[in-house]
């Protein structure tokens, strides 16, 4: 039996930003010394608790919406439209010290201090023996995933940030912060612990290594697209083979779900497609999602329907695959009132775009689906990584390495049996069209899902000017009804540290 130790952390207050936190952080006893695996086990689902909270999560697919410039929203608004002077700072790409994306910064930090604590004080063996070790091993190597996947999450929307590995006490507070490419250092080392100590002790509900392995291959497709943050003596052509390397890890170790649409229901959690999936209990994790994200009266009880998809972006899906069943799950168009039995209408539906309500689809995928449900909290999984994504993943990689084997992971994307689509004459293209291409699948395929402006940066600020921010603000069908997103890269490649942070922390000016 291994002796260990946990910290069961709740020091959200160590990296300030949430509403609710106590104005002075409270250590506990870093000193208990146990031997219990379900102790080291409830550290661990402390780590899932935390990336589960309001924080960590709702406001990452909020801020991922607003930062991505596919989005509208009128939260706070009151459905007066969308150019409502709330809504002029995010979802325009004019970010300022707003509070979600504060909120977001101290939620992912406080997931990153649970992770230190499990890292610090679990110890692991190179050779298990015992069904305990092994486990041990698998705790340690999940707390060393998350922390890589909140540290590739806070990295790429504000740049150089803070980087704890350690446990701080009352006389370290603070860290100043420390430059993208070490973060990227320290990420890769992290997954790759990951990758070595994740066994799958725990079964359904626990992601398994190859959620590291295709973590570590989303960071290696990061690297070859921004030569400013690569480590010195690898080439572009390096890192696309890394990341096909890892990817390639992960092919065949699950299958596409025959059903596009029941990916997005409670009746089809942890399917075979699911790489990594949030668990949420309504119960526990008081999940605000699909109140947040559910049309008014499309259901009974607390909705609110703040995430709009900006009408462009449903022309050009449209425009693309007009026959692409992946779009009436994607996009709300029309119901029936749950209260009154009646008809609702907006874009496309209703082609009078004379008001902000009108004017753009909602955003169905987090909508919740059963329309009696009338409690504001609900308990959907949220997936973070699946099986369609890496195939698009191994598609883009193969067209940079020039393998041939590209359209054939695209084929096998669109042969799920409720989508069975042809691809797009872009794949038959050039290398240049079939990028184009393949940029755009990650859109029709995972609108929403949380690495939109993620995917729309990726290739630098040029491609996202060209192939996002300018289509979207020469519409035809743009009129005052729709935010104008800035153009100054300044404002639209990275968030501003929270405000909260500088002035707390005067290691950041």
């Amino acid at each position: 039996m291994k002796n260990f130790k946990i910290i069961l952390l709740s020091i959200l207050a160590l990296f300030t930003l949430s509403c609710d936190l106590d104005e002075d952080p409270i250590f506990l006893d870093s000193n208990a010394v146990y031997s219990d695996i379900n102790v080291a086990k409830a550290a661990l689902d402390g780590i899932y608790q935390s990336l589960t909270s309001y924080n960590a999560q709702e406001l990452r697919t909020w801020v991922d919406h607003g930062f991505s410039g596919l989005f509208l929203t009128s939260k706070q608004a009151g459905g007066n439209g969308a150019n409502s002077i709330n809504n002029q700072t995010l979802y325009s790409l004019k970010p300022a010290y707003d509070a979600p994306s504060s909120n977001l910064w101290g939620g992912l930090y406080s997931v990153i201090a649970r992770c230190n604590g499990a890292i610090h004080n679990i110890n692991t063996v190179l050779e298990p023996t015992s069904s305990d070790e092994s486990s041990f091993n698998d705790i340690a190597g999940q707390a060393y995933f998350v922390r890589a996947w909140s540290y590739f999450y806070l990295t790429r929307l504000w740049g150089d940030i803070p980087l704890w590995l350690t446990l701080p006490d009352n006389e370290n507070l603070h860290l100043s912060t420390t430059a993208t490419k070490e973060v990227y250092v320290q990420i890769i080392s992290d997954a790759q612990k990951a990758i070595s100590l994740m066994n799958n002790s725990f079964g359904t509900g626990y992601p398994k290594q190859f959620a590291a392995n295709m973590l570590l291959a989303k960071v290696y497709m990061a690297l070859a697209t921004n030569p400013n943050i690569r480590e010195d003596g690898f080439s572009e052509a390096d890192y696309w083979q890394l990341a096909y390397d890892q990817a390639i890890e992960v092919y065949g170790q699950y299958a596409l779900v025959d059903d596009y649409a029941s990916l997005f229901t409670d009746s089809n959690e942890n399917s075979s497609e699911s790489i990594w999936e949030l668990q949420i209990s309504q119960v526990a994790a008081n999940s605000q999602m699909g109140r947040n994200y559910t049309p008014w009266k499309y259901k009974l009880g607390q909705h609110y329907g703040w995430s709009k998809v900006r009408s462009a972006v449903y022309d050009f899906h449209a425009y693309t695959y007009p026959d692409d069943p992946r779009i009436d799950a994607t996009y709300l168009s029309s119901w029936v009132r749950a209260d009154n039995g009646n008809p609702v209408n907006v874009y496309p539906s209703n082609p009078n775009r004379n008001s902000w309500f009108n004017s753009h689809p909602y955003h169905f995928k987090f909508t919740e689906k059963d329309t009696q449900h009338n409690n504001q909290y609900n308990d959907q999984n949220l997936i973070i990584y699946r099986y369609g994504e890496l195939l698009i993943m191994l598609a883009e990689i193969s067209n940079e390495l020039d393998n041939g084997q590209q359209l054939g992971f695209v084929s096998e994307l669109l042969s799920r049996a409720s989508v069975s689509l042809a691809p797009q004459v872009g794949y038959y293209g050039t290398q240049d069209e079939f990028r184009d291409a393949i940029m755009y699948e990650y859109r029709f395929e995972l609108l929403g899902e949380g690495e939109d402006s993620h995917h729309n940066r990726r290739r630098g600020f040029d491609y996202f000017l060209n192939q996002t921010i300018n289509p979207i603000n020469n519409w035809p069908g743009n009129n005052n009804h729709d935010l104008i997103s800035s153009t100054d890269p300044s404002q639209v490649m990275f968030l501003q540290i929270p405000l909260i942070e500088i002035n707390t922390n005067n290691l950041i000016d």
